[in-house]
């Protein structure tokens, strides 16, 4: 395998990421009051967050047949495609909010500056300090 970085002869920036969701609104409405971020489009099979700085925004599309993954991992469920990392400033005040807004801790927490959260969904995300 080659491991030089190349540029590829095209322009390439990852712009957000997408969770699929049975309900996208709601989902949305979960991080948005997580996060504190702001929707940028909605429909009724798709909404968009922004955040506050401009960068990549977090998407939620609709999904009728999700399965919510297993984690830890196990052979014969299904397994986390992805999980979304947020640096928190005050990892036990944001562990307080995430509880608030409907986050519910994973029973296995592997780190002392990580906490692992499922959103309403199932999605695994951790909040974490340096």
């Amino acid at each position: 395998m080659n491991e030089q970085a190349t540029t590829p002869p095209i322009g390439v920036s990852l712009v957000g990421v997408v969770l699929d969701s049975p309900e996208p609104r709601t989902l949305a409405d979960f991080y948005r009051r997580l996060l504190g971020w702001t929707i940028g489009s909605e429909e009724d099979t798709w909404v968009t967050l922004h955040g506050p700085d401009g960068g990549a925004h977090l998407s939620f599309q609709l999904e009728p047949a999700y399965q919510p993954p297993t984690w830890p991992s196990t052979r014969t469920h299904q397994q986390m495609m992805l999980h979304l990392d947020f640096q928190v400033g005050d990892l036990d005040a944001a562990h307080a909010h995430a509880l608030a807004v409907g986050a519910t801790p994973t029973p296995w927490q592997p780190q002392v500056s990580v906490r692992i959260y499922t959103d309403p969904d199932g999605h695994p995300f951790c909040f974490f300090t340096d």
